[in-house]
């Protein structure tokens, strides 16, 4: 779980933003209304799914979270899909909060 304000004042720095998003996760939230909702909660996402996998190998830009046409979240690590791993994902105007389940 994420505050939205916290993130929302740290995605003001574009160092912040290149070391923790994907650049497809950098213009899909900077194109929405609510963009710190949406970069909170795919950074409560990288969260989960780091935890979740267990391996401090990776870095958070090497995880992605990508919607299908549907919404559906799906993970995405160095680029290619992560069918082993579900997400769910939510958030409100104050906070943001993910799950991951490593199947």
């Amino acid at each position: 779980m994420v505050e939205v304000n916290r993130i929302a004042k740290l995605i003001k720095s574009k160092a912040f933003l290149r070391r923790v998003f994907t650049a497809q996760e950098i213009a899909y939230c900077s194109a929405k209304k609510n963009k710190a909702q949406h970069f909170a909660v795919r950074f409560a996402a990288k969260e989960a799914v780091y935890k979740a996998l267990g391996q401090a190998a990776l870095s958070l830009t090497d995880i992605g979270v990508k919607n299908q046409p549907s919404g559906k979240p799906e993970v995405y690590i160095r680029g290619k899909r992560e069918s082993d791993i579900a997400i769910s994902l939510t958030h409100t105007d104050l906070y943001a909060a993910a799950v991951a389940l490593n199947k």
